[in-house]
């Protein structure tokens, strides 16, 4: 009984130290977001600001053409369409490839789910130049359909190999029970498998959107103008030649990160579900 409380006691100081050590860079960058530039160059550094500095965020929400605020406001759009377009051709393509990898029996076939997953293991960086030239061929560059396309090629393994490790353990009889009834194969997958297998859609919809959300190399590299940059590349740019804004950079950072934890907060237990039924590998 007292080594049971004894560990507990423990387990609940571990996942303080865990979540201050998570929530504290979030804190400091609000608190660098609203204090004036002098604050954050000061030394000793001033925790507490000494007055309430909110004119980096109405920049950002009211700046007019050419500043900073507009061309964040330009890159927010560009990096919902490029990760809402990422998002949905993956799982299209995913949800079909795992669940054939899943119920068909063909030769190689854990040899074909591997290659898939090693072409996500490989750094970005050495897929760079081929990539630049195969868009550069499709003319491409630039734009923020080249830039889904390339967010694809990084996304679609994940999900192929979450959502194929989930499709495994849904019971067979139920998709045979189907077929009984007179469904086909896209039948029993729609109508049976997708609703029993919600927790991991769920849980591969949020980590490809945090993937084609939080992209920084792609982006960086193809695309030159604010009709295709996505935030990642515009928040690098608020730092000068000579000087940087922390504050500034603090607030960018802040509103792009508010998309994807609101996301987390409402779908987290399917994501924590999900995730742990794609860990038992097929």
């Amino acid at each position: 009984m007292r080594n049971g409380r004894r560990n507990s006691v423990l387990i609940h100081l571990a996942a303080i130290v865990v979540g201050l050590a998570i929530i504290a860079p979030f804190a400091l960058m609000v608190i660098a977001s609203i204090s004036p530039q002098s604050n954050l160059i000061s030394r000793p550094l001033q925790w507490i600001p000494s007055t309430l500095y909110l004119d980096r965020y109405q920049e950002i929400f009211t700046g007019g053409a050419n500043s900073v605020g507009s061309a964040f406001r330009s890159a927010f759009a560009n990096t919902v369409i490029v990760a809402s377009g990422t998002v949905a051709i993956s799982m299209v393509v995913a949800i079909l490839g795992a669940y054939a990898f899943a119920r068909l029996r063909f030769r190689f076939r854990g040899t074909v789910l591997m290659i898939f997953l090693a072409t996500y293991m490989l750094p970005q960086i050495a897929l760079l130049i081929p990539l630049y030239l195969a868009l550069s061929a499709l003319q491409l560059l630039d734009t923020k359909l080249g830039l889904i396309i390339v967010d694809c090629s990084l996304v679609i393994p994940f999900t192929l190999w979450i959502l194929s490790n989930y499709f495994v353990t849904i019971p067979e009889e139920l998709e045979e029970a189907a077929l009984i009834d007179g469904c086909g194969r896209m039948g029993a997958l729609f109508r049976v498998v997708l609703p029993s297998a919600k927790p991991g859609i769920f849980a591969a919809l949020m980590f490809s959107f945090l993937l084609a959300w939080d992209e920084f190399m792609y982006a960086l590299i193809f695309t030159s103008s604010d009709a295709s940059k996505t935030l990642t590349v515009a928040i690098s740019e608020f730092a000068g030649r000579y000087t940087t804004d922390f504050g500034l950079v603090a607030a960018g950072g802040i509103l792009a990160a508010l998309p994807p934890v609101i996301i987390a907060v409402i779908f987290q237990r399917y994501i924590v579900s999900g995730m742990a039924a794609g860990a038992v590998k097929g």
